[in-house]
Parts: C-alpha cells; structure tokens; sequence
C-alpha cells in the first residue's frame, strides 16, 4: 500500500489525472496514519504521503540513512542522486521553508563549456534595464535546456499570489559562469562594487492559462556580514513566446516577446508583473547581482515588518488567510529598501494563541503575554522562542500543539485588556539539569575478567559483576556525561518528551533586556559505541541510554521587554531587515549504567571466535619468530 501511494503521487503529479481519480487518491492518503521515516535537518521525513507528511522536497539521497534510503522514490531519471520526501507543512520553520537543491552536478557535465557563456545584443528598454542574447556552447545550453525535465518542481509558499510552479536550486558552477559574463557585457557605471551573481536560483514554469506573477517587487539579498546586497533582478528566459506583456516594469519598459535564451537584467527598484506565453510553455529562471556595500543604513521599522511577513508565512499553513497579508508585507519592505518606509494599512493581522495554560498574542515582532504569578519574563521569551521557531516538543511541532486564532485589529491598545481574562499557569518550569547527571558510585579496584568462565569471572559473574562499582564502566560513563553535557548544560530550553523545561540561568533579565545564554555552534555527540569483543561485553557497553532529551540552542540577539500592570510585551527582531541568526535543536542522549545480565554471556559467546584466542599453554619451545608475530598480531587487535 505504501508503496503504491509513493508511486502514484508522481504518476499523479502530472496533472493530466481526471479529477475524480486525484480525489480518491487523496481520501486514500488521508486515511493514511502513518509515522516518520527518518529526520533530516530537524524534519520527521516520510518515503510516502500520509494524512501527515502530504508536502513533498527533493533532497541530496545521501543525506538519508543508509537503512532506509532506498525506500525513497527517485522521481527524476536524470538526476538519480535526488530523493523524494514529504514532510508535514506544519513543522517547517525559517531553516526549512524553502527546499533548494543542490544541482552542481548537473553543470559539472557541461565541463569548461560554461565559461565561454557570453551576453551579446544589449538594449535598454527602460532606464537600468537591458535585455542581452545569451550565448553559450551546445553542452551548457543543454543542461540549461534540461533543467525544466527534471521534474523537480513543488508548490510555493505563496502560491496564490504568484502563479505557475518553481524549483529552487544552488549552482555554484553556473552562477561563476554568468558572473564573468555580467562583468563583461554590463556598462562599467552599473558595476561599482559589483561582487557576483547569486548561486540560488530559482527555476519557474507556467503555462497558458496559468495566473500571472502578480505586480511585486523583488525582496533584495542582503548579508550583514559581508556587506553584500542585491541591486538588480536578473531573468534568464530558457524558452521564447509572447504575452501581454511577458514583463512590465511599472513605470517602465515592457518586453512583448522574448526570444530563447534572453537573459534580462533591470533595477530592483521596478514593480514588475509578468503574464504567461500565450502559445507555450514559460520557463525562466531568476537570481540577483550582488554588490559589495559597506554604508548601507538600517531602519528598524523596516526590520519589524520583515519579520512580521515572515512569521505570518509559517502561520498561514495553520490559516491561509494570513498569507496575503504576509504578502503586501513583503512588497512594504522590498519597497521601503529603496525610498524609505511608507505607512500601510491601518488593520494588521495578530494571532492569539494558546499553548497548555499560557494564552498570548503575536505577531511576529511583538509578543503580548498576561501577567501573573507563575509566568515570568524568562518563560515568556521561551514560549516566545519556541514559537517563532517552531521548535519540536515531542514528535510534534510546536505550532501545531497550540490552539490558535486570527485577530484583525486596529493598533494595540485591545491587547491587554483582551488577555486579563486569561491568565494561566506556565507549562514551561525551572529545572536544574545537573540532576540529569548523577554522581558515579565510588568504584572499587576490580578490573573487567576476560572472560565468563567460573575460574576468570569466580563463579557466576552475574553474581560477582557490580557494574556501578567497576572502575572501567565509570571512566566511559563519566566520559558519555561529559559529552552529554557539552550539548544540555549550556541549553536554554530542554524538551523531555512533551515536558518543556528552563535554565533560568541562561535566561538573564538586564533592564529591558532578555539576553539568551547558550553556546554558539553545537558538536555531534555519540555515546556508548559497541566495539565488539570476548564473551564479556567490553565496559562501554554497560553505559546506555537514562533518557534522550531534546536540546535548543539559540544564537539571537537580547530580546526587549516592557511590562504594564497586566501584560508583558516582548519585541525582537530574528532577521534584522533580512538576516538570519541560527538556531539549532537536537536530541542529547543522556547516559547511565545498566546492570550485567546473564543474557550478556549468551549474545557475546555466540559471536566469539575461539579462533582468535589461545585457549591452551603456549610451548615453551615455541619458534622465537612465530611468537613475535603472534604477539604483534594480538597488539593490532587490542
């Protein structure tokens, strides 16, 4: 059953189904409950849709374990190394709403072909604006021609606003190509500071009859670190036709009809919308020119709205509504890049959201939460960190584990008074994690026999075999803490199945100021690793898993706070005007001792090879050399 629902779906995909057949194989999926595969970049995976996992990615297949990677379809014949997956839209988060391959491969046929691509032909339609004829060699056109085959296309997020369906894909190879053609074909006055074209591409087919890619402006790139932004929108058309118009720059030029492989460069600035072919298929792909500037100013309004339009994104899984909103954000702050923050609607969309006991209301920059004696502002920045990052609590994300509504109001002054009534008790509690780590027993001097029989082990061992007490079972427990440790001590927040816990200590209240304490990169952490060995499992095999415990860690910036008589309000900013901080979550094995079974004797004997070990007294007389090697041999395998 699983695994006709798997293939189905891309028999399906192609949309030449009749409807009614889609429709019972969607109640068939629906009806479908079944648990993850695997996890990969903090998703639950599934190798078939479910009622669950509906939403489907590509991703590199090596990536996925090695015991179940070939339960996942590889749908694109051509690019055999991409697998197949479905997730459920309800935990992505900021890491993982867009799906971008890695497609470098598919350019790395095309071998040094791809240098000699050359834009010729310029013409400015429109002031900053200029459409060029790509030229390239047979081997890169056709990869570039191929990219629409590969099948790889999934809904967008805004899927409503935008029409047609993309890919997005990260080529390395073909960005470096279009780079050295850029630089050469482009007027020297729009190219001060220029650094490179943008690796991330995004693929985009309509056909006729498909919505229009409504009026919008382009979000700019921009990384804080490098001083690296984006001024011009770049469209490399991989098929030819006319619209009406195929672009139109607002207050601009418009291109009626486009050839094959017209590259097209115009300023960001351009309210653009563009209309499907008339009589073919519309295939292009989109990426920036990135320039290098080190005096770009930063407008905190700006980077309050930003992050509105991105949480509102996550939230409009949950209620579809609120992606228009969250689009006409996006196009407030494309816009505002460039002349500066003009005012908006006077309604704005809010959530109100209850997680267990505590009720609060957001939008994505600012968090309302009523005041009361179990709810202080370290659990309020939790709870607020939890949900702005969707973080897993158990097998569930967060955001599907509250009970949620969309509010359109005017202002904020209605927060307060909306939240008196609803005042709970935090389901997020103190927790000192040293008691995770008990202190080892006091070991005594007896070493681990080699072996199980009565003369080694005197008598049964089962009997004799304290494994809390043995020297070399604590020293490999205390390391397994130790590992342990680097990853939940310095933790904000930890998960223990469903119970959410907090490290007041790394939550530090400095004026209006929550600083989130945690470590800045996390390490991989491996516990107990089984070596094999004589009948007498090994001491590391006697320290196990106590419990796993899903750690967060948080690299942000101080979260700000004001409190009134009856609500506390915290305001942050994730992204600052479009940069990302980190956050990671993983799951922390924490270890203990077991006790020695005589279950022990029996699985170890049975993989034992006698052959290995000298059972009887060597002679004496034996040969010098041969003994050598024998010892030599013993000294490998130790």
């Amino acid at each position: 059953m699983s695994t006709e629902l798997r293939d189905r779906f891309f028999a399906l995909s192609t949309g030449r189904a009749p409807a009614d057949e889609v429709a019972r194989y969607r109640a068939q999926v629906d009806a479908t409950d079944t648990g993850p595969t695997t996890a990969l970049d903090g998703l639950a995976v599934c190798w078939h849709p479910t009622a669950r996992f509906k939403a489907v990615r590509f991703v590199d297949a090596e990536r996925l374990d090695a015991d179940v990677r070939d339960l996942f379809a590889r749908p694109s014949e051509t690019a055999p190394y991409l697998a197949a997956v479905f997730v459920d839209p309800r935990e992505l988060s900021f890491r993982t709403f867009e799906n971008i391959l890695p497609l470098d491969r598919l350019f790395a046929d095309a071998g040094p072909d791809l240098k000699l691509i050359e834009l010729t032909e310029r013409a400015e339609f429109a002031k900053d604006a200029y459409s060029f004829a790509l030229r390239l060699p047979a081997a890169a056109r056709a990869r570039l021609e191929h990219l629409d085959s590969l099948d790889l296309y999934v809904p967008p997020l805004n899927a409503a606003s935008r029409g047609g369906d993309r890919f997005i894909f990260h080529s390395a190879l073909l960005a470096e190509a279009l780079t050295a053609a850029v630089a050469k074909a482009m007027p020297q006055s729009s190219l001060e500071g220029f650094s490179h074209v943008n690796p991330v591409f995004r693929c985009n087919r309509f056909e006729p009859g498909d919505a229009n890619f409504h009026r919008h402006r382009d979000t700019p790139y921009y990384d804080a670190a490098r001083k690296h932004v984006s001024r011009y929108t770049v469209l490399l058309y991989l098929t030819g036709g006319s619209g009406a118009p195929v672009l139109d720059l607002t207050d601009g030029g418009a291109l009626e009809e486009i050839e094959p492989f017209t590259f097209v460069i115009f300023d960001q600035r351009y309210e653009h919308e563009g209309a499907p072919y008339r009589d073919g298929r519309k295939v292009f792909l989109r990426t920036e020119l990135v320039f290098t500037d080190p005096d770009v100013a930063h407008d905190p309004e700006i980077a309050a709205l930003f992050s509105k339009a991105c949480y509102l994104t996550g939230e409009s899984v949950f209620a579809p509504e609120l992606a228009r909103h969250a689009d006409a954000y996006y196009n407030q702050v494309a816009a505002a890049h460039w002349s500066g923050l003009a005012s908006g609607a006077t309604r704005e969309p809010f959530v109100h959201k209850r997680f267990r006991g505590v009720q609060f209301v957001a939008n994505g920059y600012d968090f309302w939460f009523a005041k009361s004696d179990e709810l202080s502002p370290a659990q309020c920045a939790a709870i607020t960190l939890l949900d702005y990052f969707n973080c897993k609590v158990g097998d569930a994300a967060f955001r599907a584990l509250c009970e949620s509504e969309v509010i359109e109001a005017d202002g904020t002054d209605w927060i307060p008074a909306f939240l008196e009534d609803k005042r709970g008790e935090s389901p997020i509690v103190p927790f000192d994690k040293s008691m995770l780590f008990p202190e080892p027993e006091k070991p005594n001097t007896r070493e681990l026999p080699d072996c199980a029989c009565g003369i080694c082990s005197g008598g049964m061992l089962s009997l004799n075999l304290d494994t809390t007490r043995n020297a070399d079972i604590i020293e490999h427990y205390t390391r397994a803490q130790d590992s342990a440790k680097a990853d939940i001590m310095p933790a904000p927040i930890l998960m223990l199945g469903e119970d959410v816990l907090l490290d007041p200590d790394m939550f530090v209240v400095e004026g209006n100021r929550i600083h989130v304490l945690g470590k800045e990169s996390l390490t991989p952490v491996n516990f107990a690793s089984c070596q094999g060995g004589p009948p007498v499992p090994p001491a590391e095999d006697f320290v196990t898993t106590a419990a796993t415990v899903d750690v967060a860690h948080f690299l942000v910036p101080p979260i700000l706070f004001a409190e009134s008589a009856d609500c506390y309000h915290l305001t942050f900013d994730f992204f600052r005007n479009s940069w990302m901080v980190n956050h990671e979550q993983s799951t922390v094995s924490v270890p203990m001792i077991r006790p020695f079974e005589d279950d022990d004797i029996n699985e170890y004997w049975e993989d034992y090879d006698d052959e290995d070990e000298d059972w009887e007294d060597e002679d004496e007389d034996e040969d010098d050399e041969d003994s050598t090697v024998s010892e030599t041999s013993t000294a490998q395998a130790n």
